[in-house]
């Protein structure tokens, strides 16, 4: 807004500046789907390392092939994952609180047998009543998860509804483990009795110092594709990610473990694919378990049974890890939450535009694959667009293969290989983003100057850090937006098209060396 100067001087005014700065969003974010002991279900939740896993969703569990994956996403170098826990026939404990008008009924926070090591205790040591406030309507509430010894207090809890510490109210916003079930009656549960000093107030059962859960507590059974893929109006399975702000990675593990395992159907890879392609992000996939041999992963391959697409990576074959749970004996597991891991310390290490593969692509904690390979048996399975994982003298297992399932020779595809995918997918979210300022801006040359100053400086900026092709930023990228990108009628439509384009780097695949023998010279 312009000054409309009124006496003689010096005035002063601050200018808008036109830079937007555009910020590169994050790249390895990991979803992973399925089930779990405990925690929210349908509900993403982000976790930073496996003891946030632990905290929020029980950690290793036998008949949880995410738990393993997520396990081994962190310990290969991931930072941040979003977990969706489903479940199929799950139900939660619950607490009766007995009172002389009624009960207060407390059920888990969620579903699992892990809610039957809930207790709670009841005590009267509350404040004075306020006025207003009725006789016998305030309490204090304890509850205990045994199973982890975490402990909740909520002091001077009250029954009433219009009261600020309305015990529905509080434990809805407030814990972790119970919630109340069905209605609240009209005065406070009855005490426990006193705790002698020194006393343990939760000690084995019965005792009469707190009020023990029902043991009704089930895991319930094994998920299937059902549970998976969910329904995209009520956000569960997989449209629970609807919910988050973003992703990059999406690992669904076996729908039950064991040898062999139950793998994901093809209708919830096909709805996967494509739920990634809209929120571009990859599926990385695994080996099918009947491809137990290099005959049967070319065969495999070869068939047109699985949809190919530029979101998606394949990697063959699973991998043998020590299980914890079982004396540290060595079990196979699908290699989904491994690559996630390398995908994202090669990521934090070298940049989106780097293949997540070759020598610093080890994979930590693996002690041997299913299926061991030959170079020329890798020949077979690399031009199907099948990423391998190979174990080499001194480097250890590596992941060796870096393609998108269009990266089949065949196709030849402009996004053959998965960095420069995701290179573009990286791209692609952060000008969405970074660009939002321009809806609703005058379209003419003051606003595609200030898009193209941006978007220049974005990429400009990944330029520098070897991103791209070339020697100069002309040859790398282009940044145009202006008459020629945005005709008349696209601003009389509302319309303003910039383009932007890049030199993508692509990986060293096969690293060719031509080695000739010169004759001596021949001394005259």
């Amino acid at each position: 807004m312009s000054i409309t100067p009124t006496y003689p001087g010096v005035y002063i005014q601050e200018l808008p500046s036109a830079v937007h700065t555009i910020t590169g969003v994050a790249t390895s974010i990991t979803a992973f789907v399925g089930r779990a002991l405990r925690g929210d279900v349908d509900t993403p939740t982000t976790v930073f390392s496996f003891a946030d896993f632990e905290r929020s969703f029980g950690g290793l569990w036998l008949d949880s092939t995410m738990s393993y994956a997520v396990q081994q996403f962190f310990l290969n170098g991931g930072s941040e994952a979003v977990i969706v826990r489903v479940q199929k026939g799950a139900v939660p404990a619950t607490i009766t609180l007995t009172g002389g008008v009624g009960n207060l009924v407390l059920a888990a926070s969620d579903p699992g047998s892990w809610g039957n090591g809930l207790r709670a205790r009841v005590d009267w040591n509350t404040r004075p009543l306020e006025p207003g406030e009725g006789a016998n309507t305030l309490f204090n509430l304890t509850v205990k998860d045994t199973t982890t010894n975490v402990i909740e207090t909520f002091l001077n809890v009250s029954v009433e509804p219009q009261n600020r510490r309305y015990v529905l109210n509080v434990l809805k916003e407030d814990s972790a483990l119970v919630v109340v079930s069905g209605g609240v009656p009209a005065q406070a549960p009855t005490a426990n009795a006193a705790i002698l000093p020194g006393a343990d107030p939760f000690p084995p059962p019965p005792s009469p110092n707190y009020y023990n859960n029902d043991g009704a507590g089930l895991d319930g059974v094994a998920i299937t594709d059902t549970e998976v893929t969910g329904v995209q109006a009520n956000k569960t399975g997989i449209f629970a990610l609807d919910n988050t702000d973003l992703f990059n990675l999406l690992c669904i593990p076996p729908l039950e473990p064991g040898d062999p395992t139950v793998d994901v159907g093809s209708p919830t890879i096909t709805a996967a694919l494509s739920y990634c392609k809209d929120r571009r992000a990859i599926l990385i996939l695994d080996s099918p378990n009947t491809w137990n041999t290099i005959a049967k992963a070319v065969t495999g391959a070869s068939a047109a049974t699985f949809t190919r697409d530029q979101n998606s990576a394949l990697y063959f074959p699973r991998v043998r890890i020590a299980n914890p749970l079982r004396e540290n004996r060595l079990e196979e597991y699908v290699p989904c939450g491994v690559v996630a891991g390398v995908i994202a310390r090669i990521d934090a290490t070298r940049g989106v535009w780097k293949a997540p593969a070759g020598q610093d692509a080890t994979m930590v904690g693996v002690s041997e694959l299913t299926v061991p390979m030959t170079d020329p048996e890798n020949g077979l399975l690399n031009p199907l667009a099948v990423n391998c994982l190979r174990t080499f003298p001194v480097v250890g297992n590596v992941v060796w293969g870096a393609r998108t399932l269009r990266g089949a020779d065949v196709l030849a595809d402009q996004w053959k290989y998965l960095p420069v995918r995701r290179t573009a997918l990286y791209i692609e979210e952060s000008l969405y983003r970074g660009t939002k300022w321009a809806v609703f801006e005058p379209n003419d040359e003051p606003l595609w100057a200030q898009l193209r100053l941006n978007v220049g400086a974005f990429m400009q900026d990944l330029f520098r850090k070897g991103a791209f092709q070339g020697s100069s930023p002309k040859e790398a990228y282009l940044v145009k937006c202006d008459s020629d990108t945005t005709t008349q009628n696209d601003i009389d439509l509302g319309i303003v098209n910039i383009l932007v384009g890049f030199a993508p780097l692509k990986p060293a695949e096969f690293v060719i060396l031509k080695i000739e023998q010169l004759a001596g010279k021949v001394q005259i």
